[in-house]
């Protein structure tokens, strides 16, 4: 479970990017995140996880703060940003030990994991290669592998699908499903509305750092008297 509770956080000059928002992510959802460019998507999702500090408020993760318990609150989710950045010196998999490592993940358990997702992903025979050769896709799957090696209860993703091939994005979103149903969270930005209507359990609408909307996408489409898609109830309660 995440809780995000009255968290507000301000630019330099005072004006609010995230203005009082307060959002619960219950377990065993498929927690979707839009919004339109400059929203405030990824500054929520740094402040979740520890990157960006808020100014008002606190956010819970599994009842840890992010706030005053920063390393308990981080032991409880695996992230991925929206650019994969890696030690690109290493080869893929050293960056997986690397990960393992730093999560204790066994010999034994990581080596399952890897060889089954790597396979998954498609990316298994380039593992020896230096990350530097990798395209932005293979460096998005290498960076979704090693978040899941720990297997977190709760995923936090910015934009995954972002230079994913299909048949990776349709993986992600099979894993993404397969983990909600086993009691988890999963929590994840997109501007792919498609997705997220065919997805998602809950939504949250996010407008100039404030959340308009929170609940199913049919009560979306509810509120904006708008039964076709996602994509145009968005439209309508944004320009509302």
């Amino acid at each position: 479970m995440i809780e995000i509770k009255n968290v507000s956080e301000s630019y330099v000059d005072g004006i609010k990017v995230i203005d009082n928002m307060n959002i619960t992510m219950d377990d065993g959802i498929v927690f979707g995140f839009i919004g339109p460019n400059g929203a405030g998507k990824t500054t929520t999702i740094e402040m979740i996880t520890g990157v960006l500090g808020m100014d008002e408020g606190d956010i819970l993760i599994d009842g840890k703060s992010i706030k005053k318990d920063p390393i308990e609150a981080k032991k409880q989710f695996g992230f991925v940003p929206d650019t994969p950045d890696v030690f690109e010196k290493l080869t893929g998999l050293e960056y997986l030990n690397f990960v393992g490592d730093v999560y204790e993940v066994s010999a034994d358990k990581r080596l399952e994991i890897v060889e089954k997702l790597a396979k998954e992903f498609n990316i298994y025979n380039h593992l020896k290669d230096r990350i530097q050769s990798y395209s932005h896709g293979m460096k998005q799957k290498l960076l979704i592998i090693s978040v899941l090696m720990h297997n977190p209860k709760n995923w936090i993703l910015d934009e995954p699908m972002t230079g994913l091939d299909p048949k990776a994005s349709y993986t992600l979103k099979q894993l993404m499903k397969e983990h909600s149903e086993q009691g988890n969270t999963v929590f994840f930005s997109t501007h792919v509305l498609e997705v997220a209507e065919k997805i998602c359990d809950k939504i949250a609408v996010i407008d100039k750092g404030k959340i308009i909307f929170v609940g199913t996408v049919e009560e979306l489409k509810e509120k904006s008297k708008n039964n076709t898609s996602l994509e145009e109830s968005f439209l309508k309660i944004i320009e509302e």
